[in-house]
């Protein structure tokens, strides 16, 4: 048992309401009261029972937490985050017990399982006493070791076996119990309800049934108590266990998370079955309909119309996997680091996360304007809109999926077009001849990025272009972690956009992403503290990515406030959504504007080598059959091609182990201590032809 208070939300009073709780482990309940003393005469306001259910955090809030279960989100808030982090560890091990009995009751035939019981554990005391006799024979070993060292070293062998043995000692006994003394109330053991009892001691209760070798029966003796000091007795109100959750108060509950209302559960239609094969061709199971794929004029798979199609071929949301998702949610904890976790391949987008950074300049025309403003303020502004406004262009589907993770070596090309700069005919167009894509022109915006490291998962990328004389370089790696209805992705690297005719370099950093509902359908938010700042002029940007509150408020919002130097008051003040519209404002003039307005912003399709001629390390080359197998909505496939790219990848590795040979990056190099850099920057290869820096203007007015 574990009790203590916590505050409630109650859609009744719209507000935290100081409750009572207490948790029954054995039963599998969480019991609430409006006061200690009304938990004392029996008196319960509602309860959560406890199997099957979700605990979810918020990670930009260290107090509140909640519980989903039976078609209802309960939220509650703790003192602080140590008083959370208690309850929360409580109630998922309270679940995770509840899980495995339930499993257990199902798959076991009603007549069978008490005598399978039985066996079981008549086989592990006879494991037991083998390992007793093992134990004993170490132990004379040990004593006959003349080297103290070594003897010294048995010891903490020898402990340690000890430890292990009590341990099974100690699970056959509780086992014995289980099988004896359970007297089931709706299917769950409720333990004793003398109130009184908090340690199982008496021998007289035990001898009867316990039938062990004489090396476990000590543990059953009135001087071996069992390790059950944290488990008091459930009370006589935790015999009864309800069939749902409920409140008492009507309508106190009927909350849904993040979404207005609680997600569509209709299945989705009958999935497609067209296979990719290793080679690209395609086997259709004529018992189900197919997915037309793209092909070439000579038959072959489309692969480059594949990765530039953009219909959301959706392989159903979460819920319709439910199998799948509680197999996964069944294997991690709370807070737990998903970085080795194996997600399932029905949630992957149709391309690789290099892929998806360079979807930062799908507003090229936004990012080269940035040398065209005629003052810090201005450019430090024109900065602020190029990034905030770049992060709606990276979602291709209203349904949060995950790219894919590249592998070590991997490499993303592309460029694109600015307005007027689109060349009439190839024979007219002027190539740079070097920088991150030599065929493009002077007038592109250009563009690579490359993985650099696997642990942890590096990756850096480079974007320039020559004639606007600009370029930035960043680098960047996610940490994942589990929060229960939710995963947050947190991003660690910066960036930094350099203007070679000014000398400003502007460094930034990366909000937090969060996939929010995912065991209905998942969708994207992003959250955190960004700086934008220069060193060169002394302006800085604030911004706050601000995550949706669970009661009211709207989602995606952005607040941003810019700074000159050591002022306290910002110059500029800009709030609204990322992925709709922000607007701006210069406190000094009170002048607004539209800082950028997305559904009149047309992102602009980034041009990509064709598949067939791309090297063998880049992206839409290695991960062509994946694609191709999302793309036919046919998992088996996609996850066997994924399982290829990956086992490659090891193989790799192994090799170069063999060999003694170290991985060397193609385009990046570490920076120190302060990440990764491009070997050869736009600043580099015209530094003998830059002009010398403007002055920079630090007191320029409106």
């Amino acid at each position: 048992m574990m009790e203590g208070s916590l505050s409630k939300w109650t859609n009744v009073m719209k507000g935290w309401q100081y409750r009572w709780f207490v948790l029954d482990e054995n039963a599998g309940l969480l019991s609430y009261y409006t006061s200690k003393e009304k938990m004392t005469r029996g008196v319960r306001r509602g309860c959560v029972r406890l199997r099957a259910a979700v605990i979810g955090i918020d990670d930009e809030d260290d107090s509140t937490f909640t519980i989903t279960v039976d078609h209802k989100t309960f939220h509650f808030q703790a003192r602080d985050g140590s008083e959370r982090e208690r309850w929360v560890r409580a109630l998922e091990d309270t679940i995770s017990r509840h899980g495995v009995r339930e499993r257990w009751s199902r798959n076991m035939a009603p007549r069978h399982r008490h005598g399978d019981l039985e066996r079981r554990i008549s086989e592990a005391d006879a494991y037991l006493q083998i390992m007793i006799e093992l134990v004993n024979k170490m132990n004379t070993r040990v004593s006959e070791l003349a080297d103290p060292h070594e003897k010294s070293k048995g010891q903490v062998i020898l402990d340690h076996s000890n430890a292990m043995l009590d341990n099974i000692k100690h699970s056959i006994v509780l086992l014995q119990i289980a099988k004896n003394t359970v007297n089931p109330v709706n299917g769950v053991y409720q333990g004793p309800t003398n109130t009184s009892q908090t340690h199982i001691k008496q021998d007289a209760e035990l001898s009867p049934r316990v039938e062990l070798g004489s090396e476990c029966r000590e543990l059953a003796t009135p001087t071996r108590s069992l390790p059950l000091a944290d488990m008091t007795a459930a009370r006589p109100m935790s015999l009864f266990v309800p069939d749902t959750s409920y409140s008492s108060s009507e309508g106190e509950d009927d909350f849904y998370d993040a979404d207005d209302e609680p997600a569509s559960t209709t299945p989705p239609g009958p999935s497609a079955s067209r296979t990719c094969t290793a080679d690209g061709a395609a086997e259709q199971d004529s018992a189900q309909p197919s997915v037309d794929l793209p092909r070439t004029t000579d038959g072959e798979i489309d692969y480059d119309a594949l990765y530039e199609d953009e219909s959301d071929s959706d392989l159903g949301s979460m819920e319709n996997h439910g199998s799948v998702v509680t197999h996964l949610l069944s294997q991690v904890k709370i807070g737990m680091d998903l970085t080795k976790v194996v997600l399932p391949t029905f949630i992957l987008e149709r391309r690789s996360l290099l892929e998806m950074y360079a979807d930062s300049f799908a507003h090229p025309d936004q990012f080269v304007k940035i040398v065209d403003q005629p003052t810090p303020r201005d450019r430090m502004v024109q900065v602020v809109r190029w990034y905030l406004s770049s992060y709606h262009a990276g979602r291709k589907s209203q349904v949060a999926k995950k790219p894919y993770n590249p592998i070590l070596g991997e490499v993303f090309r592309c460029h694109w077009d600015l307005d007027g700069s689109e060349t009439s005919s190839n024979a007219d167009k002027q190539e740079v001849g070097d920088g991150p894509v030599p065929w493009c022109s002077p007038e592109q915006l250009s563009f690579v990025a490359e993985q650099v490291s696997h642990h942890p998962p590096i990756s850096a990328f480079y974007a320039e272009h020559v004639n606007k004389r600009i370029q930035f370089e960043a680098w960047v790696w996610t940490k994942s972690k589990f929060l229960g209805l939710s995963i947050g992705v947190h991003n660690i690297g910066k960036g930094t956009v350099t203007l070679l005719d000014t000398g400003e370099e502007y460094t930034l950093t990366f909000p937090n992403g969060y996939g929010r509902s995912i065991l209905t359908v998942p969708w994207i938010e992003l959250g955190g503290s960004v700086v934008i700042e220069c060193v060169q002029t002394g302006h800085k940007a604030n911004i706050e990515f601000l995550t949706k509150p669970f009661y009211g408020g709207k989602k995606h919002r952005v607040t941003c406030e810019i700074y000159a130097g050591s002022d306290k008051k910002p110059y500029y003040t800009a709030q609204g959504e990322w992925n709709s519209r922000m607007d701006g404002r210069w406190t000094d003039s009170g002048r607004t504007e539209v800082l950028f307005e997305v559904s009149r912003m047309k992102a602009r399709r980034k041009l990509v080598a064709p598949v067939p001629r791309q090297s063998a390390q880049e992206s839409r080359r290695v991960w062509r059959h994946v694609t191709c197998a999302l793309r036919a909505a046919d998992t088996d496939a996609a996850t066997a091609a994924k399982r290829a790219v990956e086992q490659a990848q090891r193989d790799a590795v192994k090799l170069r182990d063999a060999n003694a040979d170290k991985w060397l990056t193609q385009l990046f190099s570490p920076k120190g201590e302060d990440g990764w850099e491009y070997n050869s920057p736009l600043k580099n290869r015209l530094q003998k032809h830059t002009p010398q820096h403007k002055p920079v203007d630090t007191n320029d007015t409106r």
